[in-house]
């Protein structure tokens, strides 16, 4: 019965044939309605003659009685019209039958195997039958619903294709049905047939347009119509007008909802006026007419209704940018940006429709967070697009509803992370959580890159915790170290100054609370190679316990420092220095502020033990507070370069001043050292080479200069030294007068610390590793020492001003000490040292302490450059480093360090060797060398360790050796050097890939019985199946060494053995 049916369409669709010959020489829509009447002249007589059509008539005489619109009319056009819609609502009707009776005789408990294919349900149409049904369906709009609509409403046939217009001149209008009839009756009829499952989609996904252009017309267009329509006014009821506007929200809510959206954007009109394209560009296709008023109004609350639903931000995402993306070239990808942050801006405005901002802003923010969320490539970059591009306009909007329920969910792990106590569950904050909060935080600040006062804020108050968890990320393998780093470089990028001051003292422990981590918890990580949340191990010794609060502090300014280290082009870290610097210098003033109160305190007979005991703790606060402050300030000066902390003229004028202000305060309290005359001539000098034409200064510069007026005024009056002050009353002269006068002792002094050639590129060598640090050594001087002769190695600073009463004859370097080993094999005997080599090597023997280190700093980037001359009295570089090595000063025995490490990497096996000798408790057999004292031989450890590093793919080579050493090392008498030892031999292993060989058993001696166990309870215990696996490959490698040990295979042969 359904092929007859579909005969039938099919004769009544087919193309215009010979007979309709004459009809086509006339015009277009004469020519159409000729083939309509022929084609259905021709169904009506094929009906009664063929038999396998014989059933037909019968199912259109059934359904013509369930219609009431059903009747002949004077205009063929809508004769057609009826006679499609009444095949297609018999074949829908043959077809839901079908199907019911299909399901209700299929027996549910016959069991299906899984070889076995279902059946083919009795409603499914073949691609040549739905041809048809599509060839109907058409035929039915273009002639029976789009002719009818209002201009403006939906897309006119004018603008689908040339013959649009011949199909609206065929329309006879001034016949019965009245338009608003015909257009009522089709509408219902083509929503009767989308009922049937297997002509839906055929129906919804090509004429889903016309079918709600329809419904909005016959349901909301205004009462009063317009251009002459006043004659067909009342043809549709107010009940019938009430049920289009019921069927209008049944098929809104059943259809998928980007492609409803799609449609009413389609259906609610271009603007008035479209600007045409510009010059030189080629015309677009042709746009939208303009809706009529009540339909805009109509469609762009049916918009807001969709986009408030459950996801509907991501049917409106989808809907507009379905389709972007896919494309390549500027401009492709340039209109795809228009259109994420056209939808962007569509969210991010509150509809009339909604009852207030807020109730619109708790609606809509969890879904564009959710957009965040799609792991499918392309869709997730353009949703992530909108979703930050969103998630800014929002809160630049409404900072303090886009803060709650925007930037609230979207921190909310961290912030119970910050938040959590004792009692609480730590599995409330999970590691999934914390990967999609940081992963979320990743896109939203730094893929969005744009910031504003209200996200910064928000991010200020949980980046304590960010940076706990970053600096536990440091210390472990995990994928959230670098979003974790480059969300902190964002917000330290784009704050202001101010407010990332504050917050790396927060960081760092120096002011206010340090908000991170709530106190009795602690990252640990995760089985996805995250982090997760968890209540931190009791430590039940207090020895224990401050060891790891230390060790804490020490890696949190340690990440900090790091941290800084990539901030490449900001002024932040020299900000930050300055600042230190600055408080540096009122610690003077403060402390004998606190010495004074005290006297007045002890000699006040009120003063209580209650009193004394909190001044007592005060005291012991500020002093610890000092201590970190300290340490974050002696962690810049190692690991940060002078170019990385003093970009401008303006910080270096700065730093200087703090300098001269601190001396100051020393002069007023009547302090001062040798260390603190250096600082102040290096400064100086500083100053003097800037004035005499080393740098271009501007009128800013020389306006920031004249802070150093009033200091230099002092240090010219009260210092004791002559030379000193007869440099600060020339300097401040010339900085009055901006250079215009400029006596000889400025221009001296400049000379004197006037970088040289030799010395330029040292330090640049030196920062490439800011991570080296001396683990072994005990530093005997004060941090504050540190800081303040941290500038003297660096390369823009020559020896300071010389003073011949504090200055002693260098000894001559030609003559070897106690150490030298003779000159190399290779070196000549009638070759003697260059100039400048030999002014290097008297400075290196200087008694005094900047010039002696500055000249072993040149000396290491002398050696690294391979220099010719260098390598060739390389000896005598070596004997130099090792009687620098013994030095006290911090400064000195570190730049030997540096300098023999430098040594190592350049002659592996011929340095390596000696510093071997070097390391060990007493001296060999046949050795002239003393024994080694406690410092001198962790400072050699840490040469070592620091050669073995630098070896890269010689380490399987030449590291052996080096075990040998340390693993004699671990069974030292002296604590100090087990540890020195058992640090390094870590490392070593580590270097070495633990590729140890027949070592293994030295190494892991002492616990493999506990090694053993642990694989064991891995095996047993642990959920990871990875770890599982590799624990398990190891025990059974272990069992098949035990297995050849113990039951040596058997060989079955003879010896014969001569006897003599």
């Amino acid at each position: 019965m359904s092929a007859g049916i579909l005969d039938a369409l099919q004769i009544l669709t087919k193309p215009v044939g010979e007979a309709c010959a004459e009809a086509t020489r006339c015009t277009q829509s004469g020519a159409l309605v000729a083939a309509l009447r022929s084609n259905l002249a021709e169904l009506e007589q094929r009906l009664r003659g063929e038999p396998r059509l014989k059933e037909v008539p019968g199912f259109q005489h059934r359904v013509r009685q369930d219609l009431e619109w059903c009747g002949n009319s004077k205009d063929p056009t809508w004769a057609f019209v009826q006679e499609c819609l009444v095949l297609l609502l018999a074949l829908t009707r043959h077809l839901t039958h079908l199907l019911e009776s299909f399901r209700s005789e299929r027996d549910p408990s016959q069991p299906c195997t899984p070889e076995a294919a279902p059946p083919l349900p009795p409603d499914v149409l073949s691609v040549a039958q739905q041809k048809t049904v599509s060839a109907a369906l058409q035929f039915v709009v273009t002639l029976g619903l789009c002719p009818y609509l209002s201009p403006g409403v939906g897309i006119a046939l004018e603008c689908r294709s040339t013959f649009g217009a011949a199909v609206a001149a065929a329309v006879d209008r001034n016949v019965a049905p009245p338009p608003d009839r015909r257009l009522l009756t089709t509408t219902f009829a083509m929503l009767e047939i989308s009922e049937a499952s297997s002509v839906a989609t055929l129906v919804l996904t090509r004429h889903l347009g016309d079918i709600l252009a329809g419904l909005c017309q016959l349901g909301y267009c205004p009462e009063h119509p317009e251009e002459g329509r006043a004659e067909h006014s009342k043809v549709v009821s107010m009940e019938e007008r009430t049920e289009c506007r019921k069927a209008l929200q049944s098929l809104l809510g059943k259809v998928y909802q980007p492609i409803v959206i799609k449609e009413l954007l389609i259906l609610q009109g271009g603007p008035k006026q479209a600007r045409g394209p510009p010059a030189g560009v080629a015309p677009p296709r042709t746009p939208l007419a303009h809706a009529p008023p009540w339909l805009r109004r109509l469609c762009g609350q049916l918009l807001s209704e969709r986009l408030m639903q459950p996801n509907g931000v991501q049917a409106v995402v989808r809907a507009i940018l379905e389709g972007a993306g896919g494309s390549a070239g500027v401009q492709a990808a340039a209109s795809d940006w228009k259109k994420c942050d056209a939808v962007a801006r569509i969210l991010a405005v509150c509809p009339q429709q909604s009852l207030s901002v807020e109730s619109y802003y708790s609606q809509v923010c969890p879904q564009v967070l959710d957009l965040l969320h799609f792991r499918d490539k392309l869709t997730a970059l353009q949703f992530q697009r909108v979703a930050t591009c969103a998630a800014f306009t929002m809160v630049q909007k409404q900072p303090e509803l886009g803060r709650r329920y925007l930037l609230a969910p979207l921190f909310a792990p961290l912030v119970r992370c910050r938040d959590s106590a004792e009692g609480q569950d730590p599995s409330s904050v999970q590691e999934w959580e914390l990967t999609r909060c940081v992963e979320d935080m990743y896109k939203v600040c730094v893929v969005g890159n744009s910031s504003c006062p209200a996200l910064l804020t928000s991010l200020e108050d949980i980046l304590p915790v960010l940076f706990s968890l970053y600096c536990f990320t440091k210390r472990n393998v995990s994928h959230l170290r670098t979003p974790c780093q480059e969300i902190l470089l964002w917000y330290l990028s784009h704050a202001e100054s101010p407010e990332a001051l504050r917050s790396l003292k927060r960081l760092c422990i120096l002011s206010g609370p340090t908000g991170g981590v709530s106190p009795g918890f602690e990252f640990l990580p995760g089985s996805e190679g995250g982090a997760r949340l968890a209540p931190k191990a009791v430590c039940s010794d207090e020895d224990d316990a401050l060891y790891e609060k230390l060790a804490a502090e020490q890696w949190r300014v340690e990440c900090l420092v790091q941290l800084l280290a990539e901030l490449k082009d900001s002024d932040l870290p020299g900000g930050f220095f300055l600042e230190l610097l600055k408080e540096l210098t009122s610690w003077a003033v403060e402390e004998e502020d606190e010495e004074k109160v005290e006297q007045e305190g002890t000699g006040s007979s009120a003063s209580t033990l209650l009193q004394l005991e909190e001044r007592l703790w005060g005291r012991v606060a500020g002093q610890g507070q000092r201590v970190a402050f300290l340490q974050v300030l002696a962690s810049m000066c190692e690991r940060l370069s002078h170019t990385h902390l003093l970009r401008r003229p303006v910080q270096v004028v700065e730093f200087v001043e703090a300098m001269l202000q601190r001396a100051c305060v020393g002069l007023a309290h009547g302090s001062g050292g040798t260390v603190e005359t250096q600082s102040l001539s290096m400064g100086m000098g500083l100053v003097a080479t800037m004035l005499t034409g080393a740098m271009e200064l501007s009128a800013e510069d020389y306006s920031c200069m004249s802070h150093l007026l009033q200091p230099l005024d002092q240090i010219s009056k009260q210092h004791p030294e002559p030379v000193i002050q007869e440099l600060a009353s020339d300097l401040r002269a010339t900085l009055a007068t901006h250079g215009a006068y400029c006596p000889d002792t400025v221009t001296q002094a400049a000379h004197r610390w006037k970088p040289t050639k030799s010395s330029h590129s040292v330090p640049e060598a030196h920062s490439k590793d800011p991570h080296q640090t001396v683990h072994n050594v005990p530093t005997k001087h004060s941090q504050t020492a540190a800081m303040e002769r941290t500038p003297t190695t660096q390369p823009s600073f020559g020896p300071p001003i010389d003073h011949t009463n504090s200055r002693t004859p260098a000894p001559e370097v030609q003559t070897p000490g106690p150490r030298a080993c003779g000159s190399s094999t290779g070196e000549p005997h009638d070759a003697l040292p260059s100039k400048a080599f030999t002014e290097c090597l008297l400075e290196a023997c200087d008694p005094d302490v900047p010039t002696k280190a500055m000249a072993l700093r040149v000396l290491t980037g002398m050696v690294r450059q391979r220099d010719a001359e260098t390598l060739r009295f390389q000896d005598k570089v070596l004997t130099l480093f090792l009687d620098n090595l013994e030095h006290d000063d911090s400064f000195v025995y570190l730049s030997a360090i540096e300098g023999l490490a430098v040594l190592a990497d350049t002659f592996p096996e011929r340095i390596l060797k000696r510093l071997l000798e070097e390391y060990r408790d007493s001296p060999t057999e046949g050795a002239t060398q003393k024994a080694r004292s406690l410092e001198t031989r962790l400072k050699m450890g840490e040469v070592l360790m620091r050669a073995s590093r630098a070896m890269g793919d010689l380490a399987p080579h030449c590291g052996h050796p080096l075990i040998g050493v340390f693993l004699r090392g671990t069974r030292d008498e002296d604590s100090s050097i087990r540890t020195s030892s058992l640090s390094n031999l870590g490392e070593l292993c580590q270097r070495l890939q633990f590729s140890l060989g027949p070592l293994v058993q030295e190494v892991l001696g002492d616990v493999l019985l506990d090694l053993y166990r642990t694989l064991k309870w891995v095996v047993r215990s642990d959920s990871d199946d990875v770890a599982v696996l590799h624990a398990q490959l190891a025990l059974e490698e272990l069992d098949d060494v035990m297995r050849r040990f113990i039951f040596p295979a058997q060989k079955l042969e003879k010896k014969i053995v001569v006897l003599p």
